[in-house]
């Protein structure tokens, strides 16, 4: 057996070509129809949160940080993250997402969002927003926004439909 050595690097803007490649293998061109990628379109993520996993050179997980507005109020929208099928069990999304959540702590950002599954999201520090709170333009699931509050009072104070900043 070869042990693999995953490495984390910030992501850079040569990265996105590699990006988009694992993107459209794991979630296909369907991917464009959802609310959260129509929300990131045409703004660039924040580099500082962002993160990409490497096996030598091969990219094999990203993970995203874009900023985004709930009314007035400024937070992060994590995702999507990607990992590479065969590396994926390998704790590969949870190290991108704690990467990009203690970025965005050390930046001074308050609130980090998300849509995504509670069961696996949950152990990373987020909960589910409850109903009504805030809303996303376009069909989403209402029970699968989920939020990780960075600093204490930042979800009580977001609240709206969330939009592009």
């Amino acid at each position: 057996m070869i042990d693999l050595v995953i490495k984390f690097f910030p992501m850079t803007a040569a990265d996105e070509a590699q990006i988009e490649k694992l993107d459209e293998r794991a979630f296909g061109p369907g991917r464009y129809a959802r609310t959260a990628y129509r929300l990131r379109e045409g703004v660039a993520p924040d580099l500082s949160l962002s993160f990409v996993a490497r096996v030598g050179t091969l990219l094999v997980g990203a993970n995203r940080m874009t900023g985004v507005l709930i009314g007035s109020t400024p937070a992060m929208l994590l995702g999507p993250l990607t990992v590479e099928p065969a590396f994926r069990s390998q704790g590969v999304g949870e190290k991108l997402v704690n990467h990009s959540l203690e970025a965005a702590r050390t930046a001074g950002h308050g609130l980090v969002l998300l849509v995504g599954d509670l069961d696996y999201y949950a152990r990373l520090g987020f909960d589910r927003v409850p109903r009504g709170k805030i809303t996303m333009p376009g069909p989403v699931d209402p029970d699968r926004i989920l939020y990780c509050e960075l600093r204490p009072g930042a979800f009580e104070a977001a609240s709206g439909q969330m939009r592009r900043a």
